[in-house]
């Protein structure tokens, strides 16, 4: 399931409108977040709101080959409201923000992003994509934090698995152990093989009827649990395993330099 950049756009809207009302419910700001163990809400709203800005500079810089100086200074800086109502109000403009740039942007225009070579595009509608996966995880951070945590909405996750894999697995670096193949199973009926080997890391979707061979490790689990897994939102173990659990670690230890 791939998003239409309308879609990715207003997902990330209304992603960002419920993570605020979950904030906007909180007894403090100063609700320690589980899922982001040295963040506050307060911390997570920052880094939220600080991320749509920088990458709202970034899209509306066009090509590059850097981010620009002036919106990596402004991220360093960051000083977000502490009052929690000019707090909501801050997050709301820096998501319009990232969405007008988006929107004036287009999919296609080429920007800088710090995935590089991966299997995901250097562009606005790439931005928009990983914008909404990182929106949705940090709002079930929030949830997590208020003790009310929802599974993730199916219209995210089933293009979040694929996602995740080719934005910030897939890599041209070379594997350095055996290699060897990880299929994820969404049991709402997606499945992906990650490809790990001497020429990197690839990610490709497997046909419903796919009866090639047996993958070192298979995954299963629904696409929110996928998401929350591969995000270290929830273990690994809490998912179906069949093969070796072990190339999770390496998989996750791994730090390839391209």
């Amino acid at each position: 399931m791939t998003l239409e950049f309308s879609d990715l756009r207003r997902l990330i809207d209304e992603r960002s409108t419920v993570f605020r009302a979950v904030v906007a419910s909180a007894p403090s700001l100063d609700v320690r977040v589980p899922t982001c163990p040295e963040w506050t809400l307060f911390d997570l709203v920052q880094h939220l709101g600080g991320g749509d800005r920088f990458w709202a500079a970034v899209v509306a810089a066009g090509p590059a080959d850097a981010p620009p100086a002036e919106a990596v200074a402004a991220r360093a800086a960051l000083e977000a409201p502490r009052e929690r109502e000019t707090l909501l109000a801050w997050l709301a403009e820096s998501t319009r923000m990232l969405l007008s740039a988006l929107g004036e942007a287009g999919p296609d225009r080429g920007c800088w992003t710090w995935w590089g070579a991966s299997q995901s595009p250097r562009t606005a509608g790439g931005v928009a994509r990983h914008r909404v996966q990182e929106t949705t995880v940090h709002t079930y951070d929030v949830q997590v934090a208020l003790g009310v945590p929802k599974p993730l909405p199916d219209e995210v996750t089933l293009d979040g698995v694929d996602e995740f894999l080719s934005t910030c697995v897939a890599t041209p670096a070379a594997w350095p152990h055996k290699p060897t193949t990880i299929d994820f199973h969404a049991t709402e009926g997606l499945s992906l093989r990650l490809t790990l080997d001497g020429d990197g890391a690839r990610a490709t979707r497997l046909p419903a009827d796919a009866t090639d061979s047996a993958p070192g490790l298979s995954v299963t689990g629904t696409a929110s649990e996928l998401i929350l897994s591969l995000y270290d939102r929830i273990p690994a173990a809490s998912l179906q395993l069949a093969g070796d659990a072990g190339l999770l670690d390496l998989l996750r230890a791994w730090e390839p330099e391209e």
